[in-house]
This record gives C-alpha cells, structure tokens and sequence, in this order.
C-alpha cells in the first residue's frame, strides 16, 4: 500500500485534476438535486406554467452535461495515471534485469518474469484507473452532501452519520479476505505462466522422452488451481456488493420512513425538504458503495503490487561503472586479475583470490571440473558480474573506472550456445556491429566466420527469417552466426565458453579457423574442455573448487600440478578409446 500510494503522489497533476474534478462533480450533484426538486415543487405543487420553468430544464440539461463531462475526465485522469504508472514500473523491471542479465537469466523462470512484466503490472491498473480517482472523490462528495443535508434537514443527516460507518467497517473485513485470496491467485498465474513456458519451449524434448502426457497432467493441475483462486476472488468481489448494496438500500429506507413520517404523520418539513434529502441520500450512499467496489479493486491489486515489489527488491550482484572512456586502441589490453573473488550467496559457491596477468594479444585458457568456477570467472572478466572482492584492472584503471559501452564496445562474448533472436541471418549479425552497418560489411563477417555459402545457398539468403533462439540452424551454424558477429565488431578481447563443444569434427575445424583469425588482433580468454584448446593457450589458469591452483602453460602444469596432469591423461585416454 505505501509503495503504490508513494507512486500516486508522483503523479502530482493527475492528483490535483482528481481532487477538482471531485469538488466540482459534488457541486454539480447538489445543483442538479437542486433543480430537479424545484422543477417538481413549482409544476406540480405550486401549479406554475411551462414556460415559468424552462430556465430551469435548460439548466438542469446543461449540469447533467457537465456531470457526463466531469465523469468523463475523472474516469481518463484515472486512466492516465494508472498509464503512467504501469510505464514506469515495466521500465524500473526492464532497467533491473537489463543491468544484471546474468542474475536475471539464472533466477526463476522465464515464464514468470513475463507474467510479473506484463500480469502483474496491468494487476495494478485498478488502484489508479478506480480506486484512487474513487477514494478522492468519496473524500469530497459525500461530506459536501452530508453538510448539504444537515443544513435541510438534521434528522436525516443523524441517520446517514450512524449508517454511513457499516460500509467502511464492512470493506475493511472483506478487503483483508480479498488481499490474501489475490496474492494467491497471482502466485499460482505465475507458477501457471513459468510452467507453461518451460513446456512450451521443450515440448520436442519431453516428446522424445515420452513425458508429454505426465506435463500435460501438469499443466492442467496448474490451469485448474489458477481457476480456483480466481474463483474465489470473484467469489469475495459478489459477496462484497451484495452486502454493500443491502446496506445502502437499509439505510435509505430508514431515511424514506423518517421523512414520509415527518412529512405526512406530523406534517412538521416542506414536500421541497422532503423531496430534496430523498434526491441526495441515494448520491450520498452511491458514493460510499462504489467507493466499496472500488476498494475490492484496490485490495485485489496489492497482490500484483507484492509481486512487483518482491521483484524489484530481489537482492542484485550489482555492477558499478565509471565515466572513464577506453581510447581508440589498435592493440587488446592488458587484464589484471588482483586478488579477485566473487560469492553468489552466503553458503553458495564462492570464487577466492584469483591473481593472474593476460598480457595484449595473448591466448589464455581456463580449465577446470564441472563446478569449479570457470564459467563465472569469464563472467567476471566479461562485466556481467562485480568482484565481491578485489578487482579487475584494464590497462591500469579499474574495469568500474570505465563506461559500461565503452568496456563492452571492446569486447566479444561468444557462449556454448549464443543466442539468436527472430529475424533475419542478416539482422542477426548486424547486432554484432555499430549503427547503421552495410550489408557488405555483414557478408564480409559471415566469409570470416566460414558460413558465407551455407547462408547464400538458402532460398532468401541473408534475409531468410529464423525463429525465436535460431530456431531453424543447427548448434553449429548458430555458432558461426555467434562468430560472424564477432568479426562485425573486431573487439580487442574476446571471451570463449568453449563454443565448439558438441560440434562435429568438420565444424569445428571451421570455426577454429575463425577463431584463430580473430586472435591476430585480440586477448582470447577461452574456458577450455578440450586437449588442443589447451595446448596452444599461451597461459592456463587450473581452477578447483573455486581456487587458482595452477597458472602457466601446459608443459609447466604438467609438471606442477598432479591434478591437471590426471585430467588431461584422462582425456587422452578417452580419446584414445
């Protein structure tokens, strides 16, 4: 609730614009009550003639225009600042996961950060478009129609005092019941979102594995809990207005009888008075009922607000920047790794005091067991990550002294399985380069990176679409697009995760070729699987369980360290066999 009302305040115009379309629509409700009565009271009471009251109808219809109006304006005032709103958290969510994709990529699922960018936020549409604009105006109207009253008639006012508290003593049960039931009904579209994803996405795998029918069980045990908390929901949302309206409806009646009685029984008010608190009564509890509805709205978004804020507020592995601007350098520079370490959590994996030199243009190989921290180090190097401890120095200055484009215009990062995105091949490797990059430059890349004729022998040649993550390539054409890039943007480092793994002999071959090209003018970090990559690395970091055991070249490890020496006469031998 704090976090959503701090979100209106921002909103300054838009507040301001409700709070005097509110004062003015209580103006008009009173002058339209006004005019209706004494229409009534001189036509049918004091006998006057037609023409005496046509000011008055062509009043009337002018209030009756302006209160259209001003419902109108209070309704896209609402609309706009819940806009508003909903625009700056989608670019706050953006912002966040954009800054740290690494931790965004590695934390819940994909499905799920959907649901949250575009679910929840729209959740939270009805605390601006409704509740808001309707809490300010039940701020206004009903006390400026209780004075009205209270002025006419104090009887009525003392009853609409004593009933008037039931409806928000009634919406503060029923608003902690809706609370609860839309936190649980966004909690399970999201489960529903993230598994419906996943699915999705690997539905070949699950086919070929004979699971579709258990996933499909799945999802329907998903489907079906989503329905049961959104059926609460609008189970609690019924029984709120009917209760709202029994109320309203119970406390106008009490207010007719008090007046028929004094009017008729004791002949003690004016039929104008009479007629003139029965016409407003109803306004008066209208306002306070869809003030309830309003608030049933509201409550239902704190669930799509929790959620967006537990989002927002998830711990990050942030990654400072500096101003300073890397100079238009021909040569790769010189990488110090001082003391670096980095810990995901308290308990969880942890990277400790990594030192090591990278020298321009020189090879380095990082190796390792599964789990020793290989990966995470070329995440550090890259700047997807922030050294919990020391630091990582670029030609003399810390890479944070450094502008975040201006360190990554310098870099290429190509992972065991690149990403592509929908498209065209062309468009794809144009992402690879700076603005406005020629379609000569994007054919001269794809030669480099040995996927030239494989791209002109398709039908539409560059400008053939693929489908979302490439779908339509195979890995090892996926890579050379990956590699293509690279030699779009000539970066002076360029970081390998060991991208030939899994590739046949014949594509590897290619893609070495390529990677060999690219070393003449670049520092290669390459975190190394594979015997020959090892070889020909000029330094080898030998990383175990999150330490720096070994460092130089491969006779030295060989010599020094027993455990690089097992590891690579395993993989000989499995070579050999």
């Amino acid at each position: 609730m704090k976090d959503l009302n701090r979100l209106a305040k921002q909103q300054k115009s838009s507040m301001m614009a409700l709070y005097l379309t509110s004062l003015l629509m209580g103006g008009v409700i009173v002058g339209q009550a006004y005019l209706l009565v004494s229409i009534v009271n001189k036509l049918f009471i004091n006998g006057a003639e037609f023409q005496e009251i046509l000011p008055m109808l062509w009043a009337l219809l002018l209030i009756l225009i302006g209160r259209a109006v001003l419902s109108y304006v209070n309704g896209r005032t609402g609309i706009r600042m819940a806009s508003e709103v909903k625009k700056r958290l989608r670019e706050r969510l953006l912002m966040k996961w954009s800054n740290n994709p690494l931790q965004t990529s590695l934390q819940g699922q994909s499905g799920q950060k959907v649901s949250t960018m575009m679910d929840a936020v729209d959740g939270i549409d009805g605390y601006y478009s409704q509740y808001i604009p309707q809490k300010i105006q039940t701020t206004i109207m009903p006390l400026m129609l209780l004075i009205t009253i209270f002025t006419e008639h104090v009887y009525t006012g003392l009853i609409m005092v004593i009933t008037a508290p039931f409806i928000p003593i009634f919406m503060a049960i029923i608003g902690v019941m809706t609370k609860k039931k839309s936190e649980k009904q966004m909690d399970k579209l999201t489960a529903f979102s993230g598994r419906f994803l996943d699915t999705l996405q690997g539905l070949t795998t699950l086919k070929l594995l004979g699971k579709g029918s258990r996933q499909k069980e799945g999802i329907r045990a998903s489907s079906l809990d989503f329905r049961e908390a959104t059926m609460d929901v609008l189970k609690t949302a019924f029984l709120s207005s009917l209760m709202l309206e029994f109320i309203s409806m119970l406390s106008i009646g009490l207010i007719a009888l008090e007046v028929g009685l004094q009017l008729v029984v004791f002949n003690s008010i004016s039929f104008f008075t009479a007629f003139f608190v029965l016409v407003l009564a109803p306004e008066f509890y209208l306002s306070l009922k869809e003030l309830g509805s309003a608030f049933h709205t509201g409550r239902g978004s704190m669930g799509a607000a929790k959620k967006v804020m537990e989002e927002l507020e998830e711990k990050e592995w942030p990654v400072k920047w500096g101003e300073k601007k890397l100079d238009s350098i021909e040569i790769s520079p010189l990488i110090e790794l001082q003391n670096v370490g980095f810990s995901y959590s308290e308990k969880g994996f942890a990277l400790q005091g990594v030192k090591a030199t990278f020298p321009p243009l020189s090879k380095v190989a990082i190796v390792g067991q599964s789990g020793a921290g290989k990966t995470t180090l070329l995440h550090l190097v890259a700047g997807l990550l922030d050294p919990t401890e020391g630091d990582i120095v670029i030609d003399g200055h810390s890479r944070n002294e450094y502008e975040e484009n201006e360190w990554f215009n310098q870099l290429s990062y190509i992972s065991q399985n690149p990403y592509l995105f929908t498209g065209t091949i062309a468009e794809n490797i144009a992402v690879g380069g700076r603005v406005g990059v020629t379609r000569e430059e994007i054919e001269y890349a794809a030669e480099k990176a040995g996927i030239y004729r494989m791209i002109t022998g398709l039908h539409k040649g560059f400008d053939t679409p693929i489908g979302e993550a490439g779908r339509g390539l195979s890995g090892g054409e996926k890579q050379r697009v990956a590699i293509a890039r690279a030699f779009l943007k000539n970066p002076s480092v360029i970081l390998f995760d060991e991208p030939t793994t899994g590739l046949d002999l014949q594509t590897e071959r290619i893609l070495q070729s390529s990677i060999n090209e690219l070393s003449k003018n670049s520092t290669v970090i390459t975190v190394a699987h594979r015997l020959h990559t090892i070889r020909n690395a000029d330094q080898i970091l030998f990383l175990d369980n999150g330490k720096l055991v070994g460092i130089g070249n491969h006779e030295e490890l060989m010599k020094t360290i027993p455990h690089y020496r097992d590891m690579v006469t395993l993989q000989q031998g499995v070579n050999l066999g």
